[in-house]
């Protein structure tokens, strides 16, 4: 049985890396590998009954300087004598320096690293992102886009890294879409922080009819200026912040359509989640966000930081004969289930998993 230790900074807050985690670490163990996760800082409170019901351990490390504290360290060095882990899958980039020097003092057969954006961070952290490349066996970024990013700054080696993107649960047969019945709702989903520019959906979305509202599923230190801003544009009644949503079976099946407004993205899963609901999507054309959809055919792309030609697209989509919107979700519905559904991604995560290992047969300090 193959044991994976699968690390991330944090499960206190969860954005897009997370639930990939959390959608990733069950099913890896319900295919028979022994996993953990390990959580650099937090107590994974939330998450723990859901994990261990599912066959996944976890270990937090309560570290409070990021990937420096030694409390942490001593803790995961503890652990890893005891257990042995065959591989260390770091995702993000504290998780990532981590896992690689770890292994200075805790050799280790396979650490792997998985890239979630094209913002390739400040010029120290790319020297130290470079400079401890030699320590991991294999990267991996979520999106063509962050993986040409990769590529062209120096940070990936084409022979020691791949594309293998976000998995998302999608079910085989054809999902009920909901008729539009006098209101259309739009659905937006993203923690309320900058790169997501929801400033720019809101102007976008204060040109739209009356008939149309907007809830957005997140939560962030955005929230009171984005109030702020819907009410300035006298838009208050028809956007409905919902914090936090941790299940958005609901809001997809009430939903029409999808609206994504970011700045750049890795490879963001609100598109794919429509999608595998068969609901149409219209996304700021961002590096990795124009992989998430078929242009025309799935959705629309705009460009970025554009509320004008964001509403544009809203209007348009809004304004097909439903027949026309049925048939784009059901696209949108038949790409997500061949390029992304979990058991596609889990086969080749599997695959290079054991790729990785057979090439390294004993553990080792360098990739």
């Amino acid at each position: 049985m193959t044991h994976i230790a699968i690390l991330i900074p944090t499960l206190d807050q969860v954005a897009g890396a997370e639930r990939q985690i959390l959608t990733l670490a069950p099913a890896l163990a319900q295919r028979g590998h022994h996993v953990t996760l390990v959580a650099l800082s937090g107590t994974a409170e939330n998450h723990r009954a859901a994990l261990a019901a599912s066959g996944v351990s976890i270990l937090c490390l309560h570290m409070r300087k990021a990937w420096l504290d030694p409390r942490g360290w001593l803790t995961f060095l503890r652990w890893h004598r005891q257990n042995r882990p065959h591989i260390l899958h770091a995702h993000l980039p504290h998780a990532i320096f981590f896992a690689r020097l770890v292994r200075l003092i805790a050799p280790a057969r396979v650490v792997l690293s998985t890239v979630h954006t094209t913002a390739l961070g400040s010029g120290i952290q790319q020297f130290l992102f470079r400079a401890t490349g030699p320590l991991s066996t294999h990267l991996t970024a979520v999106s063509h886009a962050a993986h040409i990013a990769l590529l062209r700054a120096g940070l990936a080696s084409p022979t020691s890294s791949s594309l293998l993107p976000n998995a998302i649960p999608v079910s085989t047969t054809d999902p009920t879409q909901a008729a539009v019945n006098g209101t259309f709702h739009w659905l937006a989903i993203g923690r309320l922080i900058p790169l997501k520019d929801y400033p720019t959906l809101l102007r976008a979305f204060a040109q739209l009819p009356s008939n149309s509202h907007l809830t957005i599923a997140g939560s962030g230190p955005e929230l009171a200026t984005l109030q702020q801003l819907a009410h300035e544009l006298n838009i208050t009644p028809r956007v409905h912040f919902l914090g936090f949503v941790p299940d958005l079976e609901l809001q997809f099946r009430t939903a029409h359509a999808c609206v994504l407004s970011s700045l750049w993205e890795g490879l963001p899963l609100a598109p794919l989640e429509a999608a595998a609901h068969a609901l149409p999507v219209v996304a700021t054309n961002a590096p990795g966000t124009a992989e998430t959809l078929i242009p025309n055919r799935t959705g629309f792309l705009v460009p970025v930081a554009n509320p004008d030609a964001l509403a544009a697209a809203m209007r348009r989509l809004m304004h097909l004969p439903q027949p026309d919107r049925l048939a784009m979700g059901n696209a949108a519905h038949a790409f997500a289930l061949k390029q992304f559904a979990l058991p596609v991604i889990l086969d080749r995560w599997q695959s290079l998993y054991a790729s990785l290992l057979a090439a390294n047969p004993r553990p080792s300090r360098l990739g």
